[in-house]
């Protein structure tokens, strides 16, 4: 079978290989699934850069979700040949590939009426936007959202999970194209942070309060940003750092105006808590049963073009997820 592996670290341009390798067999609570569709990620860029916390043994395969058909089944792994479903590989990846292995513990139905794309990348970004809204930051119907990054593939996730929460959101987003993604997606309003004041708009529209939430996946200057439109009792919630800055939060700042930051590493419940993975998945799929979540995929390539795509993604000029079809 072909797959892309990564046997030094570097740019993905660089380091990614599409090679002929034996289709894998599943070892003992293990499911092999032909891919119909792999997510690509920004943590897949920092793997093959060597700049992830978690560090697979080289060479690797990247690609930590992917959706399609189970076609072997290991030893004591409760799933069946023919199963459609939806995989986690986590940072040890192998998604980038015709075929993978995946925990059957990793494995959750393909939700009926998605697309193979959405089906993809839906895992990974949503989780995380439900449990940084609803687990980390209790969100309350009628508080205001602040979503940055609102057009990507985690950013687009929690503009549509705040509105099924009943919050009002406020979705910021870099060039016309983007805000006009945010405001399909739902947003009550959109903010072009490339050519207005963030801060000053978003106090616009909250009367000089705040937000009472606001979902950071950028860092640097966009959290700086947050820490001054942040309402009384507000929380900001780090994603990540697509910015490439850690930036700072001064403790006096938290202090003097009693918010919370809370750090949202949505892999660590796999190992801390992980029965709260499918409760969340659960609700989930209720939510897209009932439509109020729509996973959007902003471009569909072949999975022989797996740099272009993490280049696309690592300039930040897309939309929704990026996936890659065998």
């Amino acid at each position: 079978m072909r797959a892309w592996q990564v046997a030094e670290l570097g740019e993905p341009a660089d380091v990614l290989k599409l090679v002929d390798v034996p289709e894998p067999k599943p070892g003992p609570g293990q499911v092999l699934v032909k891919v119909a569709a792999v997510a690509c990620n920004f943590p897949d860029i920092l793997l093959c850069q060597g700049r992830y916390q978690e560090r697979p043994a080289l060479p690797f395969t990247p690609g930590m979700e992917l959706a399609g058909e189970v076609v072997a089944v290991g030893e004591g792994a409760s799933a069946e040949v023919g199963d459609r479903v939806i995989g986690q590989t986590g940072a040890l990846g192998g998604g980038y590939a015709e075929y993978a292995t995946v925990p059957a513990t990793h494995i959750w139905p393909w939700p009926e009426g998605m697309t193979a794309g959405q089906a993809a990348g839906m895992f990974v970004t949503y989780q995380t936007g439900y449990c940084a809204l609803h687990h980390r930051a209790r969100i309350q119907p009628g508080e205001t959202l602040l979503v940055h990054a609102a057009a990507g593939g985690v950013g687009s996730a929690a503009v549509q999970l705040g509105k099924s929460a009943g919050a009002t959101v406020i979705a910021s987003a870099g060039g016309p194209e983007k805000c006009v993604t945010a405001s399909a997606l739902g947003a009550d309003h959109v903010i072009d942070y490339a050519n207005e004041d963030l801060i000053a708009r978003v106090k616009e529209i909250t009367g000089g309060r705040g937000a009472d939430v606001i979902f950071d996946p950028v860092g640097g200057d966009v959290f700086d940003a947050s820490r001054k439109v942040v309402a009384f009792e507000g929380r900001i919630l780090v994603i990540g750092f697509v910015a490439g800055r850690f930036a700072d939060a001064p403790t006096n700042h938290i202090l003097v105006k009693n918010y919370g930051v809370l750090g949202v590493h949505w892999g660590y419940y796999q190992r801390m808590a992980p029965e709260l993975i499918p409760v969340w998945q659960d609700a989930l799929v209720a939510l897209w049963g009932q439509r109020r979540i729509d996973p959007l995929v902003g471009a569909e390539l072949p999975l022989t073009e797996a740099p272009e795509a993490l280049r696309r993604l690592g300039s930040r000029g897309t939309v929704g997820k990026v996936v890659l079809v065998p």
